[in-house]
């Protein structure tokens, strides 16, 4: 039996197989109107597709828990119950294809109200749907982007609320899982990490200060999702930084804190917070980060970063790098991956009866 396509029970929800899909953002979505911030057609292609082609999980892309907190005028958001509505088409259709539903729960911080990726991705104003970012203190991601209003404490717990109610809301559109983003620069990673939080209030300065928001999060969240599903939280695992960033060894720490706080699984990445930084991409190059989480730590772990070929991904699991792998840019390219993984390491996939033909 394939390592790959054995099932995978977190809490009382089992995943099929070990191949699962990352969140990666659409851009696709009405920046203003009656739906704003509600999936439509393209969303429900594009992750029916990977369900169909056998995919165990499917991570639903950054979803902002505030119009604010979105990374784009153009993201999904949760924060009202046309959104919910809009989600459960969604979900109802992967869970019908044995794939388990999952949402990332989003805040993009310093980092929010930019343009599409294909449009260059640069800051957007009030002309181009835009806001007022906010961050943990007033300092900009990059050079030719605005200064963050730096929140206040009141302002922090607003967003903790925030995420909760966004839980409340993913349980009702039909989710089995929810992710909590805090990597890749955005709200929560921008608190971790010494090179985006500059406080010397009880968010700043120490270890425990400034994770204090992240656990602050996950507490609300865990609070309000039940105890038989289990929660996610998406880390980057460094910032790729020599000094005064967020380093591996944070990672490791902070991995054994979010167990104890309700966490049942880590998706380990990396990088974000900073630009200009070099990082050595290359085949699996993230997945030392993951493994050496699940090797120091009773906490499981995903892997992410360039897993394209069936061999890689079942060594990685196997391996006992990793619990399971997440691939991006290869589902993009070929949504029935799984499907064509499991021919090829002797596994079993859900097909769907209507594509028969291609067993």
């Amino acid at each position: 039996m394939s390592a790959l396509f054995e099932p995978y029970a977190l809490r009382e929800v089992t995943i099929p197989n070990r191949v699962w899909m990352p969140p990666m953002c659409q851009y696709s979505a009405a920046p203003e109107g009656p739906d704003t911030g509600a999936p439509n057609d393209w969303h429900f292609a594009h992750y029916g597709a990977r369900a169909a082609g056998g995919t165990g999980l499917i991570v639903v892309e950054a979803t902002g828990v505030s119009p604010e907190g979105r990374i784009s005028p153009w993201d999904l958001g949760i924060w009202n119950d046309t959104q919910v509505e809009a989600f459960r088409r969604i979900t109802r259709f992967l869970v019908s294809q044995g794939t388990v539903p999952a949402i990332q729960l989003a805040h993009a911080g310093r980092k929010a109200s930019t343009d599409r990726p294909w449009k260059g991705g640069a800051p957007v104003g009030p002309d181009s749907y835009g806001w007022q970012p906010v961050a943990p203190s007033a300092i900009p991601f990059a050079d030719g982007h605005p200064v963050p209003t730096e929140l206040t404490v009141d302002g922090i717990q607003e967003v903790v609320g925030q995420f909760a109610d966004a839980a409340r809301r993913a349980l009702a559109a039909g989710f089995e899982i929810a992710e909590i983003h805090g990597a890749h620069g955005y709200l929560i990673n921008e608190f971790l990490s010494p090179h985006s939080n500059h406080r010397t209030d009880e968010y700043g300065g120490s270890y425990e200060n400034r994770t204090r928001f992240a656990l602050q999060v996950v507490d609300a969240v865990r609070a309000v999702w039940p105890q038989d599903k289990p929660l996610f939280f998406r880390i980057s695992a460094t910032d790729w930084l020599e000094n005064d960033g967020w380093t591996a060894d944070d990672t490791v720490r902070f991995a054994v804190d979010l167990k104890a706080h309700g966490i049942d699984l880590l998706d380990v990445s990396t990088g974000g917070n900073a630009s200009g930084v070099h990082i050595p991409v290359g085949p699996g190059y993230q997945v030392p980060f993951a493994a050496r989480v699940k090797a120091e730590t009773s906490l499981p772990v995903a892997a992410v970063g360039l897993i394209t070929e069936a061999e890689q991904a079942e060594k990685i699991v196997a391996n006992g790098e990793a619990d399971a792998v997440l691939l991006g840019r290869e589902l993009l390219r070929n949504p029935s991956w799984a499907r064509h993984a499991a021919r090829e390491l002797g596994g079993d996939v859900h097909v769907p009866d209507q594509y028969h033909r291609s067993v």
